[in-house]
């Protein structure tokens, strides 16, 4: 029972880290440096898989999170920040939180890109409705991977391993916030 404690404690100080993170970056050029990190990401992305335009180009909005940092050693977190595109048009920035518990090690950074069917879809992650358990079905990055991906409850999450290594079976999940520009 004291390690309960000690994992609930540890996960608690984790979150509130997290939280105390603005979610639009706080200055000009950090906000073009996450743009151009976006728009890099991007690119990498459609040149792994050119169906992935298509894809996109029938969402009806889309985050994307060009860099986000995981670890941990029985308990865990990640963070990452990105924006919210509707309609091909910017609308603001996100940040991607996870906490999780159990049996991991290690760490590692990747890229993540959710497309929303429609716009109901898009208000539940705007208004913070929207979370995703540690296991949620997200499609590997790889040539010719969004051409069969399919929607599931509005969404398609895409996710490009970058660097590092986890060893993983742990519970938890990723947890969004968002701020209009």
């Amino acid at each position: 029972m004291k390690n309960t404690s000690l994992y609930t404690s540890l996960i608690i100080a984790a979150l509130l880290t997290f939280a105390g993170c603005a979610t639009a970056p706080d200055t000009d050029a950090k906000k073009a440096e996450l743009r151009a990190s976006v728009d890099k990401t991007m690119t990498r992305l459609k040149t792994l898989d050119p169906s992935l335009e298509k894809q996109i180009a029938n969402a009806y909005a889309y985050a994307i999170f060009p860099s986000v940092a995981k670890g941990g050693a029985i308990v865990g977190g990640a963070y990452g920040r990105g924006e919210v595109y509707e309609q091909g048009k910017m609308i603001g920035w996100a940040d991607l939180t996870q906490a999780t518990i159990g049996a991991q090690l290690g760490g590692q950074s990747f890229s993540e890109l959710i497309l929303f069917e429609n716009k109901a879809a898009l208000e539940n992650f705007k208004n913070g409705k929207l979370k995703f358990a540690a296991n949620a079905s997200a499609v590997a990055m790889k040539s010719g991977a969004a051409e069969s991906a399919k929607y599931t409850d509005g969404l398609l999450v895409f996710v490009e391993p970058i660097a590092g290594l986890m060893v993983e079976a742990a519970v938890g999940g990723q947890s969004f916030s968002f701020q209009a520009v």
